[in-house]
């Protein structure tokens, strides 16, 4: 099982380098090709080498839980299919990201509540903290930047739409196809997080 990690704070959606580092992976470039692609030619377009390192890293990890038929759905799909397949991405990589939105999200969803608070994310991270030690140890700010973190995906993705403090819950629409390959493959859990139960 992944470790509770917070990095996300400072990586983001990140779905425009997800999807040019799908591109270059379709095309035939190795993971390594495009690890040094983002090193040496900036590709991702970042002010710092640490910066350059840490997103490439990020973008490499998330692009190895996808296969061939997710990758060509992300770089040729339609934009809500594509952001749908970076946030499940992200859901295969992030544990606490994953269970936020099968704790908190598909509740709401299931409940019929759409609106998400910052209530709602400090119970969840609060209860987190409460079972996992490593999770107790990140300090205010850092439950801060993820809740921020947290938010901004999720509209980027166009799961929820800012809503004054708040954010309300747009469910999305997802192609079958999709739904079907998903669950085909034994990754209904990601699937659920995703659409709040179906």
């Amino acid at each position: 099982m992944l470790k509770y990690k917070s990095t996300i704070k400072a990586r983001s959606f990140l779905y425009l380098e997800l999807k040019k580092a799908s591109n270059l992976y379709l095309q035939g470039f190795s993971l390594n090709d495009i690890k040094q692609k983002a090193q040496e030619e900036n590709i991702f377009s970042l002010n710092s080498e640490n910066r350059i390192k840490e997103i490439a890293f990020t973008v490499l990890e998330r692009l190895q839980v996808l296969d061939e038929m997710l990758l060509h759905k992300l770089t040729t799909g339609n934009l809500e299919t594509s952001k749908q397949i970076a946030l499940y991405a992200i859901l295969k990589t992030d544990r606490l990201f994953f269970e936020f939105m099968g704790e908190v999200y598909r509740e709401k969803c299931l409940l019929g509540d759409y609106i998400i608070t910052d209530k709602d994310f400090n119970i969840f991270f609060r209860r987190k903290a409460e079972q996992n030690q490593r999770v107790a140890g990140w300090t205010d700010y850092t439950f801060y930047k993820l809740k921020q973190v947290y938010k901004r995906i999720l509209v980027e993705a166009g799961f929820v739409r800012k809503k004054n403090r708040n954010i309300e819950i747009t469910r999305p629409l997802m192609e079958q196809d999709l739904k079907d390959y998903l669950n085909g493959k034994g990754d209904g859990i990601y699937l659920q997080a995703m659409l709040g139960g179906f």
